[in-house]
């Protein structure tokens, strides 16, 4: 569109979301990757949770998880999810809707080899979103994984990413007396060409 100038600029919505993040990396204090994450259940009933977005690729967006978590279940139980990702530094946001598939290959192996050593031992020993005695009962956990799989332990069978590819993107900015400025890239398809219109605040 003739007026999509300045930071809606260009013709990639993944260049652009990158460029975006680079932004808030300098000036957000904690976590500028940050995402609210939302799924539903098999009820239709609505989960959301923050998560860290770990790769803004050519044409998907990726983050890490437990696959026997909630998160993960209802994700492969409908392929879909959506994700916001909010800069209260810029006063800016990304929106995206999309489908999901799972990075459980070599990607995610150098993904978790470049992790701390604690935080590959904390998800062999953590059951994610099970029901928990004690914290002293998860460092047992912890303690125990530590000797069983050493200091160099492989990503687990049970840990991994998704891709989410998406059919919506907006990117929104704030605007003086609440006219915020607010463009939606959508296609029909993954496979399909963007569409992108102006929307009102």
């Amino acid at each position: 569109m003739s007026d999509r100038g300045g930071i809606f600029a260009g013709d990639d919505p993944f260049h652009l979301a990158r460029e975006w993040l680079s932004a808030a990396g300098k000036k957000e204090v904690n976590d500028p990757n940050a995402i609210a994450l939302s799924t539903v259940d098999a009820d239709g009933m609505p989960n959301v949770r923050m998560v860290l977005l770990k790769e803004i690729e050519a044409d998907a967006f990726v983050f890490y998880t437990n696959y026997e978590s909630r998160k993960s279940q209802e994700i492969m139980s409908s392929g879909k999810a959506a994700f916001v990702l909010h800069w209260k530094s810029l006063a800016r946001q990304i929106r995206v809707r999309g489908l999901v598939s799972k990075e459980d290959g070599p990607v995610a192996d150098a993904y978790y080899k470049s992790r701390s050593l604690k935080s590959r031992l904390g998800a062999w020993a953590s059951k994610q979103s099970q029901p928990l005695s004690s914290r002293e009962a998860l460092m047992a956990d912890v303690a125990m994984v530590t000797l069983r799989e050493g200091k160099d332990p492989e990503r687990p069978p049970f840990w991994g990413g998704f891709r989410i590819k998406p059919v919506e993107i907006e990117f929104w900015a704030d605007g003086a007396f609440r006219l915020h400025d607010r463009f939606r890239w959508s296609r029909a398809t993954i496979d399909s060409t963007w569409d992108v219109v102006r929307l009102s605040p």
